[in-house]
């Protein structure tokens, strides 16, 4: 998870003594997301080591946006908002760290407490007299969007997250800050301003910075999206734990050792063993069968987690399903179809075309007369035949195909 680190942060690690750092989370939507596990894997391992991870909830500086890695202007939130969404992500977090007392518990932190009573008078002689202009434009998240237009609130991100580095440096003796690649202007932007406003600074070097590289899904795009390119979130009313396994199951064969290493505590020989399946067997999908355990586990809980495994063997496995209970679990955690009670008795094609199984009665009634539906186990020749009795009076299973599977629900 290496990218770069400051000056002089090798020698303190090598200390042994215990070190503070943090990584800020912009609150601009009531859940994080799995883009968010990096940032979040770099906290658990600061923790496992022996760190106290704090974890910075944006809620003064998502007011404003930061402009790293955006192309355009963020929305604004109003304060309600941005309140209601602290919590949640507080909530998310606990699943991933340790906020016990003591001396290596996890810390959250908002810096609203600070930034909402810093006036302007305070803000131009405290932070902004220590930066020029040349050296903010200078910066990549500046530099890249110049020319598409950046708002003087966007420009004076760097500043801001400045100032939360100094404070929480000063009042909580954090010394580290963390984050992506995209963000190392601005992290280093706050050694500049400790540096510059501590005492003692030339003696030594008061604060750090580590930087992890960004994170690229196999077709370049930064990881965290979807094939379709919607987030996979944590929260399971956003994605349900049954597609949030099946993101993970569904990992290239290219990345799944990455994202062993980065986002599971699981040993290197364990690791390398899963590798060395994934060359002898790669068809059985041992690591990512793994990966997805394991980290459906440590965000919806390790229950819930075999559950998913259990809903995704039997979804795709070879045989029919006939347990009308299995069924019925499977239609709430993966979703289906559903058949007004009145359309039963119209042809399958009209059934399943109305229900949005197929585009159109066209597409269905072609893979019908090809051979590749088959309903509750029963191979379908016939587009005006009518559907199959339901399976304990309610339940269809349909194949399309070698690999796509629809449950449907009559309904009454």
């Amino acid at each position: 998870m290496f990218h770069a680190a400051s000056d002089g942060l090798e020698s303190r690690l090598a200390t042994g003594r215990p070190i503070s750092g943090y990584i800020g989370f912009d609150p601009s939507a009531p859940s994080l997301h799995i883009g968010h596990l990096v940032p979040i894997s770099g906290l658990i391992h600061l923790q496992r080591h022996g760190g106290r991870p704090v974890a910075l909830v944006g809620g003064g500086t998502g007011m404003i946006g930061d402009p790293s890695g955006r192309s355009a202007e963020r929305n604004l939130l109003d304060r309600e908002t941005l309140a209601a969404n602290v919590v949640s992500i507080r909530a998310q977090l606990e699943r991933f760290l340790d906020f016990s007392a003591g001396e290596g518990g996890a810390r959250l932190a908002n810096n609203l407490d600070w930034l909402e009573e810093m006036t302007v008078i305070d803000f131009l002689r405290d932070v902004g007299k220590h930066f020029t202009v040349p050296y903010m434009l200078s910066k990549d998240s500046v530099q890249v969007r110049l020319e598409r237009g950046l708002s003087y609130a966007e420009f004076s991100y760097m500043l801001l997250q400045s100032a939360d580095f100094a404070h929480l440096h000063r009042t909580m003796g954090v010394e580290l800050q963390m984050g992506g690649a995209d963000q190392w202007g601005n992290i280093t932007a706050g050694l500049e301003l400790i540096r510059r406003t501590t005492v003692g600074a030339d003696d030594h070097d008061p604060a750090y910075a580590l930087a992890y590289p960004l994170l690229l899904s196999p077709s370049g795009t930064k990881f965290g999206k979807s094939d379709t390119g919607d987030s996979i979130w944590l929260d399971a009313a956003r994605t349900s734990p049954f597609a949030f396994f099946q993101h993970w199951l569904n990992t290239d064969d290219r990345d799944v050792g990455t994202y062993l290493r980065w986002f599971t505590t699981m040993t290197p020989d364990e690791i390398e063993a899963l590798d060395a399946e994934v060359t002898a067997r790669p068809g059985a999908r041992a690591a990512q069968r793994a990966l997805a355990l394991d980290v459906t586990a440590r965000t919806h809980g390790s229950e819930i987690a075999r559950q998913a495994a259990e809903d995704s063997a039997a979804l795709f496995a070879p045989d029919p399903i006939r347990d009308p209970a299995l069924l019925e679990r499977l239609h709430a955690s993966v979703g289906g179809f559903a058949v007004p009670a009145g359309s039963v008795s119209e042809p399958v094609v009209a059934v399943l075309a109305d229900a949005g199984v197929f585009p159109s009665r066209g597409e269905a009634r072609r893979m019908i007369q090809n051979g590749g539906v088959t309903i509750n186990g029963e191979p379908i020749r016939d587009p005006a035949a009518a559907m199959p009795a339901p399976l304990a009076g309610r339940w269809w299973e349909v194949r399309i195909g070698k690999r796509r599977r629809e449950l449907g629900r009559l309904e009454d």
